[in-house]
């Protein structure tokens, strides 16, 4: 009984000893949740020339935690569900996913590129991961907000 009340102890002094992160300061965070909301295109690597909505009933959530990545895709006609576990890291104005495991289709994508960099265009609210080419002009780029 001595140990189940120590234990309780414990766990609430960890509770409120856990606080989320300040962004009072203007430094922003990846850490939280976020959902697509649209993608852009670029034409000549800086200039946006096309936004694309996702489509209705699209999902695509990340967690970012502690260096950890999770995402969960849903795409109403397609049977199954996507999803994608790894690490990350920013460097800076970079952001570097490596993937460890998802479904069988990201584990078939996986045998040829495991390591995914973007640039990063992150706001307290918002951020954008932009794929760029190998002379480094931006492509396109997945638009997130923050959920949590």
């Amino acid at each position: 009984m001595k140990n189940l009340l120590a234990l309780l102890v414990l766990l609430v002094f960890v509770s409120a000893t856990t606080k989320t992160p300040d962004r009072s300061n203007n430094e922003h965070t990846i850490e939280g949740t976020w959902e697509l909301e649209s993608f852009y295109n670029y034409d000549d690597g800086t200039n946006i020339s096309d936004t694309m909505q996702k489509a209705a009933g699209y999902r695509q959530v990340k967690m970012y935690f502690n260096g950890r990545i999770m995402w969960t895709r849903y795409v109403p006609e397609e049977p199954n569900g996507r999803f994608g576990y790894g690490t990350y890291k920013i460097t800076d104005n970079k952001l570097v996913e490596t993937i460890e495991y998802g479904d069988a289709e990201m584990m078939k994508a996986l045998d040829t590129m495991r390591v995914f960099t973007f640039e990063l265009d992150l706001k307290e609210n918002t951020y954008s991961q932009i794929n760029t080419d190998e002379e480094g002009l931006r492509t396109f780029s997945e638009n997130y907000t923050r959920i949590d």
